[in-house]
């Protein structure tokens, strides 16, 4: 196997990993805002699950960050040229978010103004990273001067670009909305769950519709990408197999009581999986098209072994902490029942 399918791999399975629980944590702050006044107990069980996660979150970011920028520097150069504001911006509301949920549990006050600000965050922060996505398609991307540069008139005037923030802030609310309620059944909070249920019925299907909407608003330029995800067809026909099963799992009675939150999470995660290899395997071999590839942007021999080293210790050290860390805050019954 080449260098740059391994390393490629592996950054697929940070960004994966990333998307799922960045889409758990801010959605959770979302909910927790929308919930403050009119479900106190449904906002204080999403803070509940946010206070010991969310700087989690942040270790799988800053290895995905380490990744890109070890394994593909040309990559890592070019994407911060292109993307130098939105980025620029999420690390703003990162820092801030994060400086903010530190100093709020400190000192325990300022609780109404932490969820305003978890909630804002956890909506605008998913919203600028998905930007990403129609950016490297091409279409919106010009050499001028012998330099690629990002055309934001072009961009912000595109139905594709909202057609993407659509779909990834319906996805984030969905898979949110959807944890929630096996979180909620967990710690024995019918009533919250039937509220979390009810918000994932809705958003599921919503955040399907917007992924078929995204597909027929590309441009011109992308419709490269239109006829290669055609080909994986088959990757999306059990991608959408796989989200039948975790929605019908919704409706399924289990021991008297409506749902099966544990199992339809878990269909959905596995659906994601499947849309997001299928999605990934059709933008092969680009990074960003056409000034890109993956064997372009890959680093040296040397460097990629070292940081192929690097990675399998770290994960022999991390993994034990994870699973440490799942039994603690997401398993024992008196921290979810908040004894």
């Amino acid at each position: 196997m080449h260098d740059s399918t391994i390393a490629i791999s592996i950054l697929w399975g940070f960004l994966f990993i990333y998307s799922i629980m960045g889409s758990i944590d801010f959605g959770a702050g979302f909910w927790s805002m929308v919930f403050s006044k009119k479900n106190p107990q449904a906002a204080s069980l999403a803070n509940r699950f946010l206070s010991p996660s969310w700087e989690v979150t942040n270790v799988f970011l800053v290895l995905l960050v380490v990744a890109l920028v070890g394994f593909f520097p040309r990559a890592a150069y070019l994407l911060g040229t292109l993307l130098l504001v939105p980025v620029s911006l999420v690390l703003v509301l990162l820092l801030f978010r994060s400086s903010f949920m530190v100093y709020a549990y400190s000192v325990q006050r300022k609780v109404r103004s932490l969820r305003l600000v978890s909630g804002i965050t956890g909506v605008l922060i998913p919203g600028l990273l998905v930007s990403v996505l129609p950016i490297t398609l091409g279409g919106f991307i010009h050499g001028e001067g012998g330099y690629p540069q990002l055309r934001y008139a072009e961009l912000l005037a595109s139905p594709s670009l909202y057609a993407y923030l659509g779909f990834g802030i319906a996805t984030e609310l969905f898979l949110s909305a959807l944890f929630l309620s096996d979180f909620s059944r967990q710690a024995g909070d019918e009533s919250s769950y039937r509220h979390y249920r009810t918000l994932a019925v809705y958003a599921g299907p919503l955040a399907m519709l917007l992924a078929v909407v995204a597909t027929f608003t590309m441009n011109e330029e992308a419709r490269w990408m239109v006829n290669r995800m055609r080909e994986q067809g088959g990757w999306f026909m059990l991608s959408a197999a796989a989200f039948l099963a975790g929605y019908v799992s919704l409706w399924i009675k289990r021991k008297g009581r409506l749902g099966w939150p544990r199992l339809a999470f878990i269909f959905v995660v596995i659906q994601f999986a499947l849309a997001s290899y299928a999605y990934g395997k059709a933008h092969m071999p680009y990074i960003v098209y056409p000034y890109l590839t993956v064997d372009e942007g890959i680093t040296n021999h040397p460097m990629f072994i070292s940081l192929l080293w690097g990675y399998a210790v770290g994960t022999v050290i991390l993994l034990p902490v994870f699973v440490l860390f799942w039994w603690l805050f997401l398993r024992d019954k008196r921290y979810l029942r908040a004894e």
